[in-house]
């Protein structure tokens, strides 16, 4: 089970923009606005600046999913976490999200429209809760 990263950005929700180039960033694991920029433009129908692209890096930066750092005379940029911790935290989040419902028809409702599949999963999730509470109480 993959516990929650020690860093959380300071904001989760991401515009389509924003999410492209941190998908591009975990895949290059650090580049310049020049590199981000010309992968946008690998596709023929996309249109964008390098400043637009420089824009939604410092936008991303403010809300704590990359760093910058000065090499040579470039910007480099790096994501502050891995893709893998940011689904934990978005799954986290979403899952937060669905129990602050606190209705017991609403969860009941959900439950009923599950298929076999998903409660197999939910099954195989209460038994590594069960699992984690058993490990805590023992320590």
């Amino acid at each position: 089970m993959s516990p929650l990263p020690d860093y959380r950005p300071k904001q989760l929700s991401l515009g389509p923009l924003e999410s492209e180039i941190l998908e591009i960033l975990w895949e290059f694991e650090s580049a310049t606005v020049r590199e981000i920029h010309d992968r946008i433009l690998s596709d023929p129908d996309r249109e964008l600046t390098q400043a637009s692209v420089t824009t939604v890096l410092n936008r991303l930066e403010q809300k704590g999913w990359v760093i910058c750092h000065k090499q040579e005379k470039a910007f480099q940029w790096r994501p502050r976490i891995s893709q893998g911790e940011a689904k934990v935290l978005q799954a986290h989040a979403q899952l937060n999200q669905f129990l602050a419902v606190s209705n017991p028809d609403v969860v009941a409702a959900f439950a009923d429209s599950l298929d076999a599949a998903s409660l197999d999963q939910l099954e195989a999730i209460a038994e590594r809760i069960r699992a984690a509470r058993q490990a805590r109480e023992e320590q």
